[in-house]
């Protein structure tokens, strides 16, 4: 059993041409689209709930709106980050 050393340089991907996963693509973007306009509408409807709740004029309502939108903005980008890792776009040809 011989040990053979690590390499101590950095890892180099294979080269060659990466083709695109249609499939994939489309089923991630069509998930992000029906997962972002349940999300947004819930932005939009909490913070004129909450609005509501705690008396706020419109001003502050559409603060809560946008604070609660930019927070749907960050799921968003992690649900897509998440599911290009689970489901990569693009393979070697």
């Amino acid at each position: 059993m011989s040990k053979q050393p690590a390499s101590k340089g950095p890892r180099q991907a294979p080269q060659g041409p990466r083709r695109i996963i249609w499939p994939t693509v489309v089923t991630v973007i069509s998930a992000a689209i029906l997962i972002g306009a349940e999300v947004f509408g819930a932005a939009f409807a909490g913070g004129w709930a909450l609005a509501i709740l705690f008396g706020l004029n419109d001003t502050a309502a559409h603060i809560v709106q946008v604070v609660l939108f930019v927070i749907g903005v960050v799921v968003m980008v992690a649900f897509v980050r998440h599911a290009h890792h689970v489901e990569p776009f693009t393979r070697r040809a």
